[in-house]
């Protein structure tokens, strides 16, 4: 189990947001923490304190100058994810990104467009792709959510298509939509189902809280999974300490 650290981009500057809150005309955006410090500031932080695959995330656009900023601080170290394409994606790993991440991209019209996804393997390589499956419950089932987490698709995530996403990317991202920047804690059936179903890399994303809520996510995964932690650390916000998780997650 690693702690994957984040960066998330919107207006340009470094915010902790309630994902789910993204992509609607008639609702605001609900910000839990907007920082006074640039996105090279926390580049440099998980740089020093040794932690890989972090990932930066465009949280729409005027976001691409920050994003770079971060991964010219450190240099592979991090992932970066938010409207990239196949067309753009070379300009984000020659900039510094070890790998892309995308989701709405490849998942468009409610399908998975195995043709985009080709081409992004074709543009970078499989060994710099990340797929993030953002996922909401649904009739007891786990869906991709897509375009700012307002669509559901039909691309159902159980064992049998994380096997089959697998063969086209070097990681997993899984956020857990429903809890993602809420500090209400984590969605205990995904974590599990998670461990039982990924066979590469996976992080998790959604309501860790707590260094009791992240012993329990080591419980649950079996220590299979790794973990990214956003609006609850004091770096952003909240009142879980950051020097605390990575300690925890480096003795393990």
């Amino acid at each position: 189990m690693e702690f994957r650290p984040c960066i998330d981009l919107h207006d340009g500057k470094v915010k902790q947001i309630v994902g789910s809150t993204l992509g609607y005309s008639n609702q605001s955006v609900v910000e839990n923490f907007i920082s006074e410090q640039d996105s090279a500031y926390y580049a440099k932080m998980f740089k020093e304190d040794g932690l890989t695959g972090g990932h930066v995330i465009m949280l729409g656009s005027g976001n691409e100058e920050a994003a770079i900023l971060a991964l010219q601080s450190y240099p592979s170290g991090l992932q970066v994810g938010g409207g990239i394409r196949a067309d753009s994606a070379k300009k984000y790993i020659d900039a510094g990104a070890s790998h892309i991440i995308v989701t709405s991209y490849i998942f468009h019209d409610g399908l998975l467009d195995l043709e985009r996804l080709e081409k992004l393997v074709d543009a970078v390589g499989k060994e710099h792709v990340v797929i993030d499956l953002s996922c909401r419950k649904r009739d007891g089932k786990w869906f991709v959510v897509t375009d700012k987490w307002t669509k559901f698709s039909n691309f159902e995530v159980n064992e049998e298509s994380i096997s089959y996403i697998e063969q086209f990317c070097d990681e997993l991202l899984i956020h857990a939509v429903d809890v993602e920047g809420k500090r209400s804690g984590m969605q205990e059936e995904l974590v599990r189902d998670l461990a039982k179903w990924t066979s590469i890399p996976t992080t998790y994303a959604g309501g860790v809280r707590s260094l009791e809520d992240l012993k329990k996510f080591e419980q649950l995964s079996e220590g299979k999974l790794h973990v990214t932690i956003g609006s609850a650390l004091d770096i952003f916000g909240g009142d879980l300490s950051y020097r605390d998780v990575v300690e925890y997650c480096r003795k393990k």
